[in-house]
């Protein structure tokens, strides 16, 4: 296996029949040891988050599978913390796509003078650029598709596929109880046909959800949804 990249949470391998191997890791972003889905580095080192991280991807991404939504996802490794995936083109340098049930965050942050902590938001789709240097700045439909980054016809394909899966992921929370405030994916070209796709992981290291009013932090979560 040839090491292609690495990650922040994740390194990727080149397998020698034209998949890709990503190598799940227990680094978590975040910033002064303290977790933050959004954050643009590693914050703290958690036993375990690489292997709980795994778990609830494997089990989001199955169920994708069985609902026809495209996915890079092939199969997973538990005991090995791997998981083997199509290879995926991204756009531009990549981008992360959040969806927004509740304002927290960075939405609040920006959006303090009228938004209300915790107030609900209807599914509210927002790009960001992957630029650590300019701390991930958003992106509207319009300058992605001037910059040449997605077309116009992408961006609705996208937003489409950002509502559809987190819809289906807070669905799957809502029968443990547990609320999801917002998650964060990532999405490439796959194949010849340059499907649009979601790549990356669906863990409780890319969203926010609470239970009760409580945060519930990625290992606890994976711990709610599928047992020790």
């Amino acid at each position: 296996m040839k090491l292609m990249y690495k990650g922040k949470t994740k390194d990727v391998f080149d397998l020698e029949d034209g998949n890709y191997l990503l190598s799940f890791k227990d680094d978590v972003t975040g910033e002064n040891g303290v977790f933050d889905p959004g954050a643009n580095t590693v914050g703290l080192t958690v036993e375990g988050a690489g292997k709980a991280g795994l778990r609830l991807t494997k089990y989001f991404f199955e169920i994708l599978k069985g609902q026809g939504i495209p996915t890079h996802y092939v199969d997973a490794n538990i005991e090995e913390l791997t998981m083997t995936v199509k290879p995926a083109t991204a756009f531009g340098n990549g981008l992360e796509v959040i969806c927004r049930y509740r304002a927290v965050g960075s939405f609040i942050r920006r959006y303090g003078m009228y938004a209300k902590e915790g107030q609900p938001l209807d599914a509210f789709v927002e790009v960001t650029l992957k630029d650590d240097l300019r701390q991930d700045p958003p992106i509207t439909e319009d300058a992605l598709a001037m910059l040449g980054i997605l077309t116009k016809d992408e961006y609705k394909i996208l937003k489409q596929l950002t509502k559809q899966i987190g819809n289906i992921v807070k669905e799957e929370l809502e029968k443990k109880g547990i609320e999801l405030y917002d998650i964060k994916l990532e999405f490439g070209r796959i194949g010849e046909e340059k499907q649009i796709a979601l790549i990356d992981e669906i863990s409780g290291g890319n969203m926010r959800a609470y239970k009760d009013g409580r945060y519930i932090e990625p290992l606890e979560l994976t711990k709610i949804m599928l047992g020790d």
